[in-house]
């Protein structure tokens, strides 16, 4: 029996809207290089997700797209660069440091975390900062899980991310088009909502490595850069931490990144975005069409200041 939250028409089951034969093809794990072969069968199977409530009907994007098409600076600055340059990364063995203003700092391995709470298909729309959207099909479970685990205090008012270093593997850490390595921040309350999720699959399998391999934040509500990939520190501060792309252009790139249609960044318009695959494009909504979720938050703010 398909069941429908009340206050989200969209809740579907993401199996009903992808092709069958797309949707089980078990044979495209064996495309996604090192990060398919070193998975663990225990891992492999945790994949085996259950479909959440939070997705959206919307059309899904094709496995190529997601996968060939992304923003991921440490392979290179342009689309094809992440699917290009990121065959030799090593997503195993793998860990997260998680600690700073918690009661129970920890650090935890990748298959630790593949089991750290039940796992869920997540259809989310992601909107990149540049104008082009996607829908994807993410595997992973809320960011909270991992945050009550480790107890933050009343201090612990952030989050802080940053991402694995390894210029060795991830050629595009060798240019300054940043400072590495990245880093990205939210605000406690909005990384415990449960529409922040880590992922650690897409489309039914583990993450490619030019897609965030192992474990990669997502944010749906926030443009794309917000969602820091390849994890490997989690730390709890009392005030805000610094952010890569507010560090390298504050004028541009605001700490809380909402997407907001109605601020421009200061080389386009937001408007307006075209989603991959499609030729026209379409209005963008406020919080990316997670305003009846996460607008509260920002309740008595200036999403202009604040932006």
């Amino acid at each position: 029996m398909l069941i429908r939250r009340p206050d989200d028409p969209d809740g579907i089951l993401p199996s009903d809207i992808t092709p069958r034969e797309l949707y089980l093809d078990r044979r495209r794990f064996l495309a996604l290089g090192a990060a398919g072969a070193l998975m663990s069968a225990d891992a492999l199977a945790a994949l085996s997700a259950k479909k959440s409530l939070y997705s959206t009907a919307e059309k899904i994007n094709p496995l190529k797209d997601i996968t060939s098409y992304n923003n991921f600076y440490e392979f290179g600055t342009d689309k094809e660069d992440p699917a290009a340059y990121s065959g030799a990364f090593k997503p195993r063995p793998w860990t997260v440091a998680v600690d700073g203003e918690v009661m129970k700092p920890r650090t935890f391995s990748i298959d630790e975390l593949l089991k750290l709470a039940p796992l869920e298909e997540r259809v989310y729309r992601m909107r990149c900062v540049e104008g082009w959207s996607m829908v994807i099909p993410w595997i992973g479970y809320p960011l909270s899980a991992l945050l009550k685990l480790v107890q933050p205090t009343s201090r612990g008012k952030y989050v802080a991310f940053e991402t694995v270093m390894r210029p060795n593997e991830m050629p595009g850490q060798r240019s300054r088009v940043l400072a590495w390595p990245y880093r990205e921040g939210l605000r406690i309350d909005e990384a415990m909502h449960p529409l922040a999720i880590l992922a650690v699959g897409l489309y039914g399998d583990v993450l490619p490595n030019q897609n965030g391999a192992p474990i990669r934040l997502v944010v749906p509500w926030k443009y794309g850069f917000k969602s820091i990939k390849s994890i490997v520190k989690i730390r709890l501060t009392e005030k805000p931490p610094a952010t890569s792309w507010n560090l390298a252009a504050p004028d541009e790139y605001g700490f809380y990144s909402n997407v907001n249609p109605n601020v421009d960044h200061p080389r386009w318009s937001q408007a307006r975005e075209r989603r991959i695959g499609e030729f026209f494009k379409r209005d963008t909504l406020p919080f990316n069409g997670y305003g009846a979720q996460v607008a509260q938050l920002y309740r008595g703010m200036d999403l202009k200041v604040h932006f």
